[in-house]
């Protein structure tokens, strides 16, 4: 389906005199296409498309109470709705639960902190010095 810039571009060339040919010439569509355009009132809508049902739609009362519950695991869901008849896949579970996750907490670093002259931290490095006119190890 073309965007309505398009339709809108089609519609400005057939009201300079131009027929369906050269249009489509012009644009690299097909002349069909150009003239299905030209004859539809307006700017044609997209069809909604009706929802379908996921496998996973049955045992989302099942999930919900697991995770109320506090379980989380993505497996141990998948085990349980399993045994209830689920055939559809993990990673279309894993989708489903994911929002429901508490927020992963980073455990905070203490910092480990000493009097001046107590403790030092050295952060070991090599570098090779060429000296004027010398190679190393030459």
């Amino acid at each position: 389906m073309l965007g309505s810039g398009s339709i809108i571009m089609l519609h400005e060339l057939k009201a300079k005199g131009k027929s369906i040919c050269p249009i489509a010439k012009e644009t690299g569509l097909s002349r069909n296409t150009v003239r299905k355009y030209l004859r539809a009132d307006g700017i044609p809508q997209r069809k909604p498309h009706p929802k379908r049902e996921s496998k996973l739609d049955p045992y989302k009362d099942t999930i919900q109470q697991m995770i109320n519950s506090g379980i989380f695991n993505c497996e141990v869901i998948y085990e349980r709705i399993k045994e209830e008849g689920y055939t559809g896949g993990r990673t279309i579970l894993r989708d489903y639960v994911r929002p429901f996750r508490p927020p992963r907490q980073v455990p905070a670093v203490r910092r480990y902190e000493t009097n001046p002259g107590q403790q030092a931290q050295v952060d070991w490095g090599e570098y090779t010095y060429i000296a004027e006119g010398s190679w190393p190890g030459a």
